[in-house]
């Protein structure tokens, strides 16, 4: 594996000077290419803050975030637009599909906007929903397909354009317990298959348990770390749950 980001001493202030909360607390760590690396940790703890300046919506107080030989910390707003548009795909809880477009429109659109030809887009469109079982959806809308197709659909829009990275947000938040699992199959085959790398964000121990790596934030920092190796989920979920209980974690097995 090699080194994808480089996250280095980071901190994040927000407030004015007489009410100041540090929401990241020198933070440093490194994910690889092809990783599928989960933040987890109590309401407060920094997961979301943390993926906001990874993917550059938010900036940083002090430290560098590095994308290969790139700091993103030091980019302008412009050349961020460009970054996250060339680097990165988006899952979030809701979904964030446009009603009036069917699915394949919604995924494509992302594509259409890049410039490519109208053969292109049509054919790596196909192919993607293909890979994620929501082919004969394409012409289908959003309002007659179910939560858990709806966040397929999402998944596929934030592949279409080959991300270096897929930041996953509470994913399964607003799915039943079926709709979650097959996104979570869909995530971990997306990863497994396709050489993915995917951070997800949860505070759910059963999604977190798909993953491969762990890191627990407590008061901005990284309290505890765990990696999934040869185990079992069933096992990891438990290791997860352990954790969790010691960091002031929702401890919910899903």
């Amino acid at each position: 594996m090699r080194e994808l980001i480089r996250v280095e001493d980071i901190e994040k202030y927000y407030g004015t000077k007489d009410n100041l909360t540090k929401a990241l607390d020198r933070l440093s760590f490194q994910v690889d290419r092809g990783e599928f690396v989960g933040i987890m940790g109590a309401s407060g703890s920094g997961k979301t803050t943390l993926l906001n300046v990874m993917a550059t919506i938010d900036r940083v107080t002090s430290g560098h975030i590095w994308y290969g030989r790139e700091d993103i910390t030091a980019l302008k707003e412009e050349q961020k637009a460009d970054f996250r548009k060339n680097n990165l795909g988006f899952v979030f809880q809701d979904f964030n599909l446009l009603d009036t477009l069917t699915l394949g429109e919604n995924i494509s659109l992302a594509l259409s906007l890049t410039g490519k030809g109208k053969k292109e887009i049509q054919q790596r469109t196909e192919d993607i929903m293909g890979r994620l079982g929501i082919l004969e959806l394409k012409d289908k809308f959003p309002f007659q397909v179910s939560g858990g197709q709806k966040q397929r659909c999402a998944c596929a829009r934030a592949l279409i354009n080959h991300p270096a990275i897929v930041f996953a947000d509470e994913p399964t938040g607003a799915l039943d317990s079926r709709s979650s699992r097959i996104l979570l199959e869909t995530l971990e085959k997306m990863n497994r298959e396709m050489a993915v790398t995917i951070l997800m964000v949860t505070h759910d121990a059963f999604s977190a348990s798909w993953c491969r790596r762990i890191l627990f934030l407590k008061d901005g920092r990284i309290f505890h770390e765990l990696r999934r190796g040869e185990k079992k989920r069933k096992d990891f979920l438990s290791e997860i749950l352990d954790v969790l209980s010691l960091t002031g974690g929702e401890t919910d097995a899903g």
